[in-house]
């Protein structure tokens, strides 16, 4: 693919990003500002994002929480070990399944994200400043059915 060229100098225009390429730079100095204002809870953006989950649906097993979280079982196990030491989780027996370990948000996790609550809505309130309200509802929109087409295979 060439570069196009401008009408009036002739000279070669660079091609906008990639739609995913935008996305990832985005992903990126989000995941870099939020990594910063989680710092002082001693928090990573995984463990934080872990403990949105919890926030939202208790009672997950680790493989589950890994799914919601967008990483390995694998590298989940390893979060939910760093959590659990905090007491920022806690694990218990599915009374159902005597087997299998459910995860909680314990009140320390809750302080954390309380903690933390305001900073990060003030960064996706600044990653979202310059759209109207009804550009936001249409861009959270757009991410959502994206994410929702990109689950089903």
């Amino acid at each position: 693919m060439h570069p196009a060229t401008d009408p009036g100098t002739g000279a070669a225009r660079a091609a906008p990003p990639s739609l995913l390429y935008a996305i990832k730079q985005v992903e990126l100095a989000v995941r870099a500002q939020l990594d910063e204002l989680l710092r002082p809870s001693g928090v990573t953006a995984l463990q934080y994002t872990a403990l949105t989950v919890l926030d939202r649906r208790t009672g997950l097993t680790t493989a589950e929480l890994a799914r919601n979280s967008f990483v390995t079982p694998q590298a989940m196990g390893d979060l939910v070990t760093a959590l659990e030491r905090r007491g920022l989780i806690e694990r218990h027996h599915d009374p159902t399944h005597g087997r299998r370990l459910l995860i909680s948000l314990t009140a320390g996790g809750r302080g954390v994200l309380d903690g933390v609550a305001e900073p990060v809505r003030l960064l996706e309130e600044r990653m979202v400043a310059r759209l109207s309200p009804d550009e936001r509802a249409a861009f959270a929109g757009y991410l959502n059915v994206s994410r929702a087409a990109l689950a089903t295979r």
